[in-house]
């Protein structure tokens, strides 16, 4: 059986991952969820058949797992930050996987790893290259995927109102106030928003700059936002009163 890995900072996202691939009759042996984990376990497991990895961890560039262990795998690129596509085609990894992740989009890359399974020691020069350039060419995000039954819709973020945390779950709502449940959880999302137009209000709410109908006084200093999209409005927390309202100038 062959050895398969997910290296996967956002624990629900590796979760729902694990399970596509068992139900197209894989079996993933460890999920790892930070560089220094990951480290730690190719330690003593330097030799898999295949990673998916993505990029961006909570603590790091997921190349510096490999500068620190000689990994010898295959590798199946898991990221929302689409502009990796063509570097990593570049690297000879078997595919490239946009969050939300599609069951079809996955099956045909397994379906490549099987037809040409050749493990090889994965260069960490390249991959640093890779990210580094990518990272500090656009840091920022311009569209999110959102899947709708069994399609893939595109939104581009001057359509999204909010993003808001709730049990567990993060989701994007549309100026048109329709909601989807995205992998990404609020803390990745501020690396990847772009500050002038999204501001976190709060520990559950980020909030675009365009969506704001109303602001009102709150009890104890704090700020109600009635936004469009949303049928409850959203509070700015206390100790963010100060820099939302530099933020709306």
């Amino acid at each position: 059986m062959k050895t398969l890995v997910i290296i996967e900072d956002e624990k629900p996202a590796a979760r729902r991952l694990e399970r596509i691939i068992n139900d197209l009759g894989y079996e993933v042996q460890q999920k790892l969820h930070s560089v220094e984990e990951s480290i730690e376990w190719f330690q003593h497991q330097p030799k898999v058949d295949l990673i998916f990895l993505d990029i961006q961890l909570s603590d790091g560039l997921s190349f510096e797992i490999f500068e620190k262990v000689k990994v010898e795998a295959d590798i199946i690129f898991t990221t929302a930050y689409d502009e990796y596509a063509l570097k990593a085609f570049k690297l000879n990894s078997i595919d490239y996987l946009l969050k939300p992740i599609d069951v079809e989009e996955l099956s045909r890359a397994l379906q490549k790893f099987e037809n040409r399974h050749t493990p090889k020691l994965i260069d960490p020069e390249a991959l640093k290259n890779l990210m580094q350039e990518q990272t500090s060419a656009s840091s920022f995000k311009t569209r999110f995927s959102v899947k709708v039954g069994d399609h893939i819709k595109t939104y581009p973020i001057n359509e999204i109102a909010c993003f808001y945390s709730e049990y567990k779950a993060t989701s994007l709502v549309t100026f048109e106030g329709k909601s989807y449940v995205i992998d990404d959880s609020l803390n990745t999302l501020e690396q990847q928003l772009p500050t002038t137009d999204f501001f976190r209000i709060n520990r559950s709410h980020f909030i675009n700059y365009k969506a704001i109908e109303d602001l009102v006084s709150y009890s104890t200093s704090r700020i109600k936002v009635n936004l469009k999209g949303m049928k409850e409005p959203a509070i700015v927390s206390r100790e963010r009163v100060s820099d939302f309202k530099k933020w709306i100038g």
